[in-house]
């Protein structure tokens, strides 16, 4: 009779728990669809409420802008942007007053011809390459300008992973759904506001290809016309995109030089012909000593009055036929012994560069000097150095033959090097 009673007093124990465990499976299964159903509620709401919200603020014209910083730009005031001038310094007080401004200002100290150097520079290129060992003051250099200037220069350090413009533009966020700004970006958009000069700096360009990030820039700047350069930001276009954009794409200002610093060491790259050949190099190797100098104040000038000053320069400083001729000898001596020409643009180029590097107060042969050593002569590196050394000494002799003795002597030292080497 006991263990009947116990039987069924188990049982019963046993139906009652899996009762309340239905029980409370139920209860369980009850709140959990509640919570859900309220959820649901939840986002059908708040979805339709940002719904309703953007809608609104489509209809009021408020729509979130992508780029923030130029929409800013964009409602500056014109005052804002204007800068007094002093356009009546001639390139010559330009090169000396950059100069003793260098020293006197911020202690740093260069030779006369290495600034008109980078001043001619600039009437044949918006791309000049100041290259050298590290520690020579090429960064510093265009830093001064843009202090002597009075617009200060952008300084951008190049990164090792650089491929492509959005490296230097920036790039869109989808899931933020705004453009990540970069400085150089904003300061291509600001300065289209201005007539200021404008030095943006690629600082140790050479760390990546500058044949991929800055492809796209390379081929623009190479157009004739200044209106067809413009550069895409963007795929797609908005209401509310900053005004200067033209379907997505921003033209580069003509008041904007790029600068390279490229160092010359085993942990950065060779720059390319491509690069080369649609540039202006600067070779700063060793540091200038330190001189005295007076106190100079910031000489602001527009572009349009730099580009003025270009101008006069090549109608009263022109290329003379005597060196032009020698310049084309020496091109045939090259063609026939080396293999080694260097086309129409570089001749161009030299007949931009000269005339403006003698109205800086240099001479013809010292311009002459510069572009032939860094333009043309640096393809020397670039052939066999066995079948360069030995032709080294009679392209040396023709060199002194067509130009004087001693009369180039940075193309002399360009050659005689591969005699030795």
């Amino acid at each position: 009779m006991n263990n009947m009673q116990g039987m069924k007093y188990f049982t019963d124990a046993s139906l009652w728990g899996a009762l309340t465990s239905h029980r409370m499976m139920f209860v369980y299964t009850l709140i959990l669809t509640a919570s859900l159903l309220i959820l649901m509620v939840l986002f059908i709401v708040r979805t339709a409420r940002a719904t309703h919200e953007r809608e609104e603020e489509k209809k009021r014209g408020k729509e979130r802008r992508r780029f923030s910083r130029l929409a800013e730009l964009d409602e500056r005031k014109p005052r804002e942007v204007r800068q007094s001038y002093d356009d009546s310094v001639s390139l010559k007080q330009l090169c000396e007053n950059f100069r003793s401004y260098s020293a006197n200002e911020l202690g740093l100290y260069y030779d006369i011809d290495v600034m008109r150097a980078f001043v001619a520079s600039l009437s044949v290129t918006r791309l000049v390459i100041m290259q050298g060992i590290s520690g020579t003051g090429k960064t510093s250099l265009a830093y001064a300008f843009g202090k002597f200037i009075g617009n200060s220069a952008v300084i951008v350090p190049v990164q090792p992973s650089w491929k492509d413009r959005s490296d230097l533009l920036g790039y869109y966020n989808e899931f933020t759904g705004v453009f990540t700004e970069t400085e150089l970006l904003y300061r291509l958009y600001e300065a289209a506001g201005s007539d200021n000069v404008c030095v943006l700096v690629l600082d140790e360009m050479n760390i990546a290809r500058v044949e991929y990030y800055f492809a796209e820039f390379l081929s623009l700047l190479e157009l004739p016309d200044p209106a067809s350069r413009k550069i895409e930001v963007i795929s797609d276009t908005r209401p509310n995109d900053p005004k200067r954009f033209d379907h997505g794409k921003l033209l580069i200002p003509q008041n904007v030089w790029f600068v390279g610093t490229a160092n010359n060491d085993d942990s950065t790259l060779a720059i390319s012909d491509k690069v080369y050949d649609r540039a202006m190099v600067i070779e700063l190797d060793r540091r200038a000593q330190s001189f005295g100098a007076p106190k100079t104040p910031v000489t602001p000038v527009s572009r349009t009055y730099l580009e003025s000053l270009f101008a006069s320069a090549r109608a009263e400083y022109s290329l003379g036929s005597a060196m032009k001729a020698k310049i084309e000898e020496f091109d045939r001596i090259l063609t026939d012994v080396m293999q080694l020409t260097f086309g129409n643009r570089i001749m161009r180029q030299a007949e931009q560069f000269v005339p403006v590097f003698v109205a800086c107060g240099g001479t013809e042969n010292a311009a002459v000097d510069l572009i032939m050593s860094k333009k043309v002569l640096r393809k020397l590196e670039t052939q066999n150095p066995v079948f360069v050394k030995s032709k080294a000494e009679s392209l040396l002799g023709e060199l002194d033959r067509i130009f004087g003795a001693g009369a180039l002597p940075q193309c002399e030292s360009a050659i005689a090097r591969f005699i030795g080497a």
